[in-house]
């Protein structure tokens, strides 16, 4: 199937760290906007859950608080996108691109972003959130030692991504530091703006 027709949607990276309430922002913004909210690591969960093969060896991938490879995430994204084309008003790429080569990467086989939500928390209040998140998710990623991996994996991956579409333009970035409202209020003011 074609992605020609994604091209005339908008499509808007959600970057930020874990536990910085991306995942949050973006119910809200489905609420309110109709996009359709694709998690990378929810998609790569589902296939962790379904036992797969592929599922098996991310499940590992996963654990040692590693990036998955890009192909295996771009697959998988371009599938979801192209199933919800006909019916969705948008959509939001949750967690995407943590390198920059990701981004190039999904313009070329899928479309070109419209804007880069920059979901920026401080590292302390991820590391809290997480911790308080881990205590009721069971997931085996929100542990302290694990948490502390996927943070220093992030900030190295994500600086150059935000750098490099700060120089298109695209980035509006978000104080995540306040209450769910008060970064809603932030996100609303770009996006009543599209």
């Amino acid at each position: 199937m074609s992605t020609e027709k994604l091209k005339h949607h908008k499509i808007i990276f959600v970057v930020g760290g874990p536990g910085s309430g991306k995942g949050t922002q973006c119910e809200k913004i489905v609420h309110k906007y109709g996009y359709t909210h694709l998690s990378t690591g929810d998609l790569l969960r589902a296939e962790v859950s379904s036992g797969s093969e592929r599922g098996k060896k991310l499940q590992a991938i996963m654990e040692k608080g590693e990036l998955v490879p890009l192909d295996t995430v771009l697959d998988m994204l371009r599938d979801a996108m192209l199933a919800k084309a006909d019916t969705s008003k948008g959509f939001l790429i949750d967690g995407y691109p943590r390198e920059v080569k990701q981004g190039e990467e999904f313009e070329k086989k899928i479309a070109p972003p419209t804007l880069l939500l920059y979901v920026d928390a401080g590292k302390e209040t991820m590391v809290k959130r997480l911790l308080k998140r881990g205590e009721t998710s069971g997931r085996v990623d929100d542990n302290e030692e694990t948490i502390k991996k996927r943070l220093e994996t992030y900030y190295k991956a994500t600086e150059p991504v935000i750098a490099f579409y700060k120089g298109r333009g695209i980035v509006r970035q978000l104080n995540a530091e306040g209450t769910v409202d008060e970064v809603f209020q932030q996100v609303c003011s770009y996006l009543d703006k599209l």
